[in-house]
């Protein structure tokens, strides 16, 4: 089922999650430990974020290094169809432009569509950890909505092949992000409203923003959108903070503000477990808040944190 029929069906706020395809050499095991503590909130689909591949430099005999490509979370296509079999849930995969090509894309769409999956969200992706800058594969995309266009015209029955006829029409629900603190690369907000306006306008079906952690800024951000004439549903992205590390890494990071009131109560806190247990009250709040104002879906960044997500969910459920 698409994600915006789920919306369209509910009676009350989704429950959904997102997680990480597990390191090279784990088992699907390690995906089922993580979901099976969830799964009693029956949430209406689960995205799987894809990663590209990082350069690495390995040492030869003679001294001289090499240049070589790996993947270290492979599997996203392969997860999603795992999920809806074992749990029959819908899964999203996360489609990116960086480290694929248009042909590699058009192959993972064909195979999401053999295996019947009905959503996918496409994201731009960020540069890889050792570059400064973004920069598409050679015959990739450059931008979201590139990518975008090409999961409509999949849709519309037109593939890479220009002599290909009689293509079929694929029918998925598209999903793309939204910044609520703006996207880090834009020059203000209103610039990068535009640019979402501009996705919505060449077929995306619904937002899922950023992390955040103060609802104002949400609030203001589906206002501000409203006002420009986006109408699609906008799911909030949360995400727990549970260490206070994560107080300088998650800002310099994901481009977010902590608000002053958390991070106060974070930095009393002398243990990571304290933190934990401030950072998950805080989500607390924070998904009360937002079931109150009536978003369609609460979508929580799981990341390795099933039980403090479990502990969030049970409290508004």
């Amino acid at each position: 089922m698409k994600v915006t029929e789920h919306i369209a069906q509910a009676k009350d706020t989704l429950i959904s999650f997102e997680i990480l395809p597990p390191l090279k050499g784990k088992s699907i095991e390690s995906i089922y430990d993580h979901l099976d503590p969830l799964m009693e909130f029956k949430p209406s689909f689960i995205n799987v974020t894809y990663h590209r591949s990082e350069h690495m430099f390995k040492k030869r005999g003679d001294g001289t290094f090499e240049k070589v490509e790996i993947r270290k979370r492979p599997g996203t296509v392969g997860i999603c169809a795992a999920i809806m079999n074992h749990y029959n849930v819908d899964a999203v995969p996360h489609l990116i432009c960086g480290g694929f090509s248009r042909e590699e894309t058009e192959n993972a769409l064909i195979d999401l569509n053999f295996l019947g999956v009905d959503n996918v969200l496409v994201l731009r992706g960020d540069a890889p950890r050792n570059e400064t800058f973004f920069e598409p594969n050679p015959d990739g995309h450059r931008y979201a909505i590139e990518l975008l266009q090409q999961v409509v015209h999949m849709n519309n029955g037109i593939y890479l092949e220009e002599d290909l006829q009689g293509g079929v029409k694929t029918k998925f629900c598209i999903g793309v992000a939204g910044y609520p603190e703006k996207h880090f690369e834009a020059p203000n907000l209103q610039t990068d409203l535009t640019h979402l306006k501009k996705k919505v306008e060449n077929g995306a079906d619904y937002i899922i923003t950023q992390m955040f952690f103060d609802n104002r800024k949400f609030f203001d951000f589906v206002a501000k959108c409203r006002e420009m004439g986006i109408t699609v549903p906008i799911i909030p992205g949360l995400k727990p903070l549970t260490t206070k590390r994560q107080l300088t890494v998650l800002p310099r990071t994901f481009h977010v503000d902590i608000p002053d009131d958390l991070a106060t109560e974070v930095l009393k806190c002398k243990t990571d477990k304290e933190v934990e247990e401030a950072g998950t009250q805080w989500l607390i709040q924070q998904s009360k808040e937002l079931k109150a104002f009536g978003v369609p879906v609460l979508h929580y960044y799981t990341l390795g944190k099933p039980k403090v997500i479990k502990k969030v969910v049970e409290a508004i459920v």
